[in-house]
């Protein structure tokens, strides 16, 4: 396997990822903001799927085949992080489908080192190559599922890919709870210990 198919089986990977965050949720569930700054589930696959046709489309002058309205100069901002009531689960997930299929296709055609250029980065930074995009959406898409994770904890505890993941502890939901206890104290003795200014950034 060379670079390019294994950076692009990452990439599947890590989107499967994203998406499975989704599955067993009702619409609130995959809706509501789970942070102070809005942060839910369905803004994440939205955003994710709306940044990676960017990428692969507008920097290598290709056609993305859909306009993203949340991304015109009209759009009010952080509007490609959330779902509005009248957009559907389903046309979401259809654009992260279409996503996929495009950017999988400029991937297959094009060379790690061809050429593109990202009109939304400073001038100093825009000349890029598909291999710097690939690892841009690496690292993009990881960072969101890592953040779909957490929030798919808060709503109804599933962990890591579910009860079968191999990376979680097998712990029964008391282990569970006894585990976050010790972590708990263990923070407030530690708390309790360091003096007062020593919180302060130096």
């Amino acid at each position: 396997m060379d670079a390019k198919e294994d950076m692009l089986r990452r990439l599947r990977a890590l989107r499967r990822d994203l998406l499975s965050k989704l599955d067993g949720l009702d619409e609130y569930q995959v809706r509501r903001p789970m942070t102070p700054t809005g942060t839910n589930l369905l803004g994440l696959v939205k955003h994710v799927a709306s940044v990676e046709l960017g990428y692969f489309t507008e920097v290598f002058g290709r056609d993305p085949g859909r306009e993203l309205p949340w991304f015109s100069e009209a759009a009010e901002p952080d509007a490609d992080l959330w779902a509005t009531a009248a957009e559907t689960r389903g046309e979401i997930l259809d654009l992260h489908h279409h996503s996929a299929q495009v950017s999988d296709a400029t991937i297959a055609e094009l060379d790690l080192d061809a050429p593109g250029a990202v009109p939304w980065w400073a001038p100093e930074r825009r000349q890029v190559t598909l291999r710097q995009i690939l690892v841009h959406m690496l690292v993009e898409t990881a960072r969101h599922t890592g953040q779909a994770d957490i929030i798919r904890e808060s709503i109804d505890g599933r962990a890591g890919m579910g009860p079968d993941d191999q990376n979680l502890t097998p712990r029964p939901a008391e282990g569970w709870a006894a585990h976050v206890a010790r972590i708990e104290e263990a923070a407030r003795q530690a708390a309790a210990a360091q003096p007062r200014s020593s919180t302060s950034a130096t």
